[in-house]
């Protein structure tokens, strides 16, 4: 009878966990700036589309391309792709799941007003799509597109019924936010946490959490508090300097994997008069140094990419010198950190005849990126000492992205995490801006170089992978050597979970619900 007791309170308690593990909330850096999947190219804007959207295709933690919505996909001829698309998906309002809708998805995602961040990047190979049957769809490119399934990754389908003439608004109060994916949308309270609810009927299954809570909480060490008190089941950035102490403690596990993310500059390279810049007396000039290539090289020489590493972010950075990861397809193997170098930075200033110095004033975000606002005053710092007095700025992100898209800073330190294909941050960083064919969404520097853009173009038209990785680094090194945009570090990316949850790392940093499970027994 003991024995049987035991089992039953044993059993009791089992359920009563697996009750309580039905919800899940996740503190996350950073609050989404819309529900609208196609708004902004932004990561908290991404990791909230994938809990309640699918794409065509997806990627993996490890930045691998798999079948979601399209089970199959080829190329016929230079110019035309043929996508099979998953039967039996339905919406969240029981709408079956068509072709249609990936039409008019793919018509919408490039022109949403007022993106700071246009989806356009991804879609600016395509040129139509037409429906063969309700479960296959052609997409037509200007030019043979061999990374069409990567972008479209990036792309979420919506319904065609629920966002036909709706607005942005309209996905952000909930009445357009219908996907097909594993999470419904429940509500959205900016600043305060994003909702989301199990879809029961998800084609991939259903997720082990009933509901799903974000919680934006930019502060590092609120974040850090709220894991410890037992706040939250799972926090994303874990600060460096708190690495060891989470490591440490019985309840909490770490998660931790390197990113594909990039923290840059831009400079602005395309006006004689820029906002930002004046002499070193602080007056206004008609002449903007940053137009100078050996200027901008210069800069680049003047950041100690290692103390920012070492000093700021706790080891938690690798020193970039390109825009890829070494070691990923597609990196040049030409390009290393740059060595601080200040006596060749001042050198190059006096050469191109800022032996005086002048002013300038940087911009950066403050909840954002780990120490985001330290970061960008360090790098103030370390201008200065070259002669270039630097005013920093810092502010919240989608106010930094709002602003930057509009040009009103001549420098800005910001951060891009794109698919892990080089065409990503080359496509939407550095290529010459076009809203007409979707080339630099994000280049916020406006640089341009004629011989980049040719290289550029040819590597997104080759379907050799050999050839194409051959000429992304080819295009990397024309940019580095140019300092179009001025590489600094790859963020490590490190997650930290309760005891008993096991979360799957991801090289695109999103946080995702699918993707946090409970700990299988005897593990």
């Amino acid at each position: 009878m003991t024995k049987r007791l035991a089992a039953l309170a044993a059993f009791a308690l089992l359920l009563a966990a697996r009750a309580q593990a039905a919800d899940v909330t996740m503190g996350i850096r950073t609050d989404p700036n819309s529900i609208d999947p196609h708004y902004h190219v932004y990561t908290p804007n991404s990791a909230v589309a994938r809990h309640i959207f699918d794409a065509l295709t997806r990627t993996n933690a490890k930045g691998q391309i798999e079948p979601a919505l399209a089970t199959s996909w080829k190329p016929v001829g230079d110019t035309e792709w043929i996508f099979t698309l998953r039967q039996g998906v339905t919406f969240h309002d029981g709408t079956p799941f068509t072709a249609a809708d990936v039409v008019f998805t793919l018509q919408r995602a490039p022109h949403v007003p007022n993106s700071p961040s246009s989806y356009s990047q991804y879609t600016k190979a395509i040129t139509g799509a037409e429906v063969v049957d309700d479960h296959t769809v052609r997409i037509l490119t200007r030019a043979p597109s061999p990374t069409l399934p990567i972008d479209l990754a990036q792309v979420a389908v919506i319904s065609k019924r629920a966002a036909e003439g709706k607005s942005t608004t309209d996905f952000n109060n909930g009445t357009a936010a219908i996907g097909t994916g594993p999470y419904r949308f429940v509500e959205w309270v900016p600043g305060n946490r994003v909702v989301f609810a199990r879809n029961p009927t998800y084609w991939g299954g259903p997720e082990p959490w009933e509901r799903v809570t974000r919680r934006p909480i930019p502060n590092d060490g609120a974040r850090v508090a709220a894991m410890l008190s037992g706040d939250v089941d799972m926090i994303e950035g874990v600060p460096g300097v708190d690495r060891a102490r989470l490591s440490g403690t019985p309840n909490v596990v770490l998660y931790e994997c390197d990113s594909f993310r990039i923290i840059y500059i831009h400079m602005d390279s395309a006006r004689d008069v820029s906002p930002g810049i004046s002499d070193a007396n602080g007056q206004k000039m008609d002449r903007n140094p940053l137009r100078d290539t050996r200027v901008r090289q210069a800069i680049s020489l003047a950041i100690n990419r290692q103390a920012l590493v070492e000093r700021l972010l706790s080891g938690q950075a690798h020193a970039a010198g390109q825009y890829t990861p070494p070691g990923l397809p597609g990196a040049s193997a030409n390009l290393p950190p740059p060595a601080y170098d200040p006596a060749a930075a001042q050198k190059l200033l006096k050469e191109a005849g800022w032996g005086e110095g002048f002013s300038v004033v940087l911009a950066g975000s403050n909840d954002r990126f780990p120490n985001d606002a330290q970061v960008t005053q360090a790098v103030g710092q370390m201008l200065a000492r070259v002669g270039i007095k630097t005013e920093v700025q810092t502010m919240p992100a989608t106010m930094l992205f709002t602003r930057g898209s509009k040009l009103e800073f001549s420098m800005m330190l910001s951060g891009w995490v794109g698919t892990g294909d080089p065409s990503s941050p080359l496509t939407a960083l550095m290529a010459t801006w076009d809203p007409k064919t979707g080339m630099g969404p994000s280049n916020r520097g406006r640089w341009s170089n004629p011989d980049f853009d040719a290289t550029l173009g040819k590597a997104l038209r080759t379907f050799d992978d050999a050839e194409r990785n051959a000429l992304y680094a080819k295009a990397s090194e024309i940019a580095v050597h140019q300092a179009g945009v001025i590489p600094v570090y790859f963020t490590i990316n490190t997650w930290a979970t309760k005891k008993g949850l096991v979360y799957d790392a991801r090289l695109d940093e999103l946080s995702l619900a699918m993707g946090l499970k409970p700990q299988a027994v005897g593990n």
